[in-house]
């Protein structure tokens, strides 16, 4: 007989013999056992310690044994250990509490548990030890950073394990919507989306960004991955102003709005195809406003004559290029005679100084010409009590003209 049989013999026999001295003393006092509280179940997260509490009285010379029911092995007799398992431990307050603790729970102990007196019939109680896992992504079978062409489709995945099974939500980082898309013109705008895959197809520039996939069992701490989705494009620039006019000796600023991915070179000319570098002169910024869109500015200071002419915001990716055109001209500022000025209301003060400093609000029709200057409806801006732009070769003569008829 080996030596597990030789335990489990000894258990047997000091159990039977346990019975009968119990049985001897119940019979002289009259007094059985009864537990005084119900044995209550317990939830622990894995790696968590766990306690099962037994309240006996009247314990007599009976003995209290604890049992792994659904593998009916004997765990501890009294205040003894009798399982090779070095985190379990029993204790008794030295009066009608014994105690079962389990250190550093794992999932195998999940189960049934008794807590049994050796009465005749034997008494017992049950309860049940759940272990809960929180959960964690399953890193090697969930997607990553994923690339498509703009209108194509991508297929995002994210796996998680744990006990209760964790229920797996997709989010925006930024907060936005996903789009769904239903049919072939369908489409619904949602924060989130529940499942292990999120599917999106005919995928716009708008749609680039970072996902969250978040798994969650009720048992903390939720985790999640961050997973990248680029859409590529070629470049795409708009112009919101391409007629740019301002006096001379200022600073003018150029702007163009760029859409690229990846992410694009951006660069300036002349019309002639010199390139403009950061200097005394110039002045280059790009603004990011998200992940794919840009606005580049030029800054010329003192801007001078050598200065007018044509322009261009250039940018360039691995897919494709643009440009955009801007067309830079002189405005001459002359103030209003004193008699304009004088029958000004002094309500219209704050919009003359204001207009006074517009240089790029004037709405007039505007022609251009071949040395680089614009002529203007003189009455539509004059009427405003603000500025009076001209063009010097168009008032010139017509000055002369008027000293000849006078």
């Amino acid at each position: 007989m080996d030596t597990s049989g030789k335990l489990h013999s000894a258990v047997a026999s000091f159990w039977v013999v346990a019975l009968l001295v119990c049985y001897f003393l119940v019979s002289v006092s009259g007094f059985e056992p009864d537990f005084l509280y119900p044995l209550e179940n317990v939830t622990v997260a894995q790696g968590r310690d766990a306690t099962f509490t037994c309240v006996v009285n009247n314990l007599g010379g009976y003995r209290v044994a604890w049992i792994k029911a659904d593998t009916k092995a004997i765990l501890a007799i009294h205040e003894h250990v009798i399982t090779n398992n070095a985190r379990l431990s029993v204790t008794h307050n030295d009066y009608n509490t014994w105690t079962l603790s389990i250190r550093s729970v794992k999932r195998e102990d999940r189960g049934q548990y008794m807590c049994q007196v050796n009465t005749d019939p034997m008494k017992m109680q049950t309860a049940f030890l759940e272990v809960v896992i929180p959960p964690d992504i399953v890193y090697e079978e969930t997607s990553g950073d994923m690339m498509v062409p703009e209108g194509g489709s991508a297929k995002l995945i994210c796996k998680a394990r744990g006990y209760p099974k964790p229920r797996i939500v997709w989010r925006r980082e930024d907060g936005g919507e996903i789009i769904a898309r239903i049919g072939p013109t369908g489409k619904s705008r949602l924060t989130s989306v529940e499942g292990e895959m999120l599917t999106l197809t005919k995928v716009t520039r708008s749609e680039m960004g970072a996902y969250l996939c978040i798994a969650a069992n009720g048992v903390p701490p939720s985790v999640s991955k961050r997973m990248m989705l680029h859409v590529h494009f070629h470049p795409l620039i708009q112009v919101p102003n391409q007629l740019v006019g301002a006096p001379a000796h200022t600073d003018v600023t150029l702007q163009c709005h760029v859409e690229a991915s990846p992410k694009a070179i951006n660069y300036w000319t002349r019309e002639n195809g010199e390139m403009i570098i950061s200097n005394d002169k110039y002045f280059m910024t790009e603004i990011n406003n998200s992940y794919y869109s840009v606005q580049m500015r030029l800054v010329i200071r003192r801007f001078h004559k050598s200065d007018l002419g044509g322009y261009k915001c250039i940018s360039k990716n691995s897919i494709g290029d643009a440009e955009g055109n801007i067309r830079l001209y002189e405005m001459e500022i002359q103030d209003q005679t004193e008699a304009d000025e004088e029958s000004t209301p002094e309500g219209n003060a704050d919009e003359k100084s204001s207009n006074n400093r517009l240089y790029n609000g004037f709405q007039g029709s505007l022609t251009e010409t071949d040395d680089n200057k614009v002529t203007s409806d003189i009455g539509a801006s004059s009427s405003k009590g603000a500025l009076s732009i001209r063009a010097s070769y168009f008032l010139r003569p017509m000055h002369l003209l008027l000293m000849l008829l006078f």
